[in-house]
């Protein structure tokens, strides 16, 4: 058999495989009854928001500050509005959204930094970038869209948050069991 024809048999083959395969995801995307109902321990939190506006620079750093285990409906400001501590890795373009937030870490451990929206997360202290310990999508059946990880040791961090395009950001910080 000519190769040609073997790769036409092969996917007039594999065809109703791959349509099978697109239906069962397309089916399990839409198999979720309740949203959040099975989140993990340390993101138990997470539906119950509380708002809290984001500030734009150091000065209102002490009115923006996150508590380990709540979650928060953040509102930010334009981008071109924010001063950062420092530039962010990825500071998105001037329609998208960011601010800063104040952090107390009262013990070591992995935290995790969980977002509703796609957006950049940056983690300071004293000046320096915090590098991240992993990086994850939310839980399946959760409006939980990104989870950042960080090895924290006791301390006031920075939390900086950048090229978000909804203006009003699902934001929480968690420590893991």
């Amino acid at each position: 058999m000519p190769f040609r024809s073997f790769l036409l048999a092969a996917v007039c083959f594999l065809s109703p495989v791959a349509a099978t395969a697109q239906e069962a995801t397309a089916q399990e995307a839409t198999t979720c009854v309740t949203q959040d109902a099975d989140l993990p321990a340390e993101l138990a939190g997470w539906p119950a928001k509380i708002s809290l506006t984001a500030a734009s620079g150091a000065p209102g750093l002490s009115q923006a500050a996150l508590t380990p285990g709540q979650a928060y409906l953040a509102t930010l400001a334009s981008t071109s509005a924010v001063t950062y501590l420092a530039p962010p890795e990825k500071p998105g373009d001037p329609a998208t959204h960011g601010g800063l937030f104040d952090l107390t870490v009262p013990t070591a451990g992995t935290y995790v930094v969980a977002l509703g929206a796609a957006g950049w997360i940056d983690l300071l202290r004293d000046g320096a970038s915090v590098p991240s310990a992993f990086h994850s999508h939310g839980p399946a059946c959760s409006t939980v869209r990104k989870i950042v990880g960080f090895e924290l040791q006791p301390g006031r961090y920075g939390v900086q948050i950048a090229g978000s395009v909804p203006a009003i950001l699902p934001i929480m910080v968690a420590k893991r069991p």
